[in-house]
């Protein structure tokens, strides 16, 4: 039997990595909240202005992304691409629907302010409780993913605030974390793709519990 040398000596073609397409397309949701949360996307002149890039490229390229890691057996990556993929398009059907009138809003502008205030506040704690519960998970994983997470945890967080006090301030800190969140998953995108090209890898950092 003969050999191909050329075959042999070849590098090995890298591992599947679902986490460049999750991590590319979870940015522009992510963007696009940070410009609304500091001011810069004016939603009250267009409502449906964030649509597009959480549910079309976040929420449903995120699904791909899951099921993508799923079949590669990567399920702690498939559970989290699966979450975030669940806020966005979950987010985008909210803004549909508060848009649109479907979740029987009042008409009474008094009390429909109260009802659509309660609305995102059950909304954003129930996720903020996940993502946070997600984090203590993430203390296996380089440091950088943890860091990712507890920027989101303080978006969240602010948001939450917001949408509780109606003071802006929260909402431009929370937009300031959300930016954050999203230059660390970049920076995390940005080394998946130069190991899966051949490069070498970035430092991530030490995971906090081994």
């Amino acid at each position: 039997m003969s050999v191909d040398h050329d075959a042999a000596s070849a590098p090995a073609a890298p591992a599947p990595n679902p986490g460049i397409l999750g991590l590319a397309t979870f940015l522009p949701g992510g963007i696009t909240l940070g410009l609304w949360l500091v001011g810069y996307l004016d939603t009250a002149a267009l409502g449906g202005g964030m649509i597009p890039a959480v549910t079309f490229s976040s929420g449903l390229f995120l699904l791909i992304a899951c099921v993508w890691a799923s079949r590669v057996g990567a399920s702690a990556v498939a559970g989290i691409f699966g979450t975030f993929s669940a806020f966005w398009l979950s987010f985008g059907f909210l803004l549909m629907g508060l848009i649109n009138g479907w979740f029987g809003i009042s008409t009474d502008a008094a009390v429909s302010a109260g009802q659509v205030q309660n609305v995102q506040a059950t909304y954003v704690l129930s996720f903020l409780i996940v993502f946070v519960l997600v984090t203590l998970a993430t203390l296996r994983l380089p440091l950088a993913f943890t860091l990712g997470f507890v920027f989101v945890d303080i978006t969240f967080a602010m948001v939450l605030v917001f949408v509780l006090t109606g003071n802006t301030t929260y909402a431009v800190i929370g937009g300031i974390a959300d930016f954050a969140f999203c230059a660390v998953f970049a920076y995390i995108l940005l080394d998946a793709i130069t190991q899966d090209l051949g490069g070498k890898a970035k430092p991530l950092g030490n995971p906090i519990t081994k």
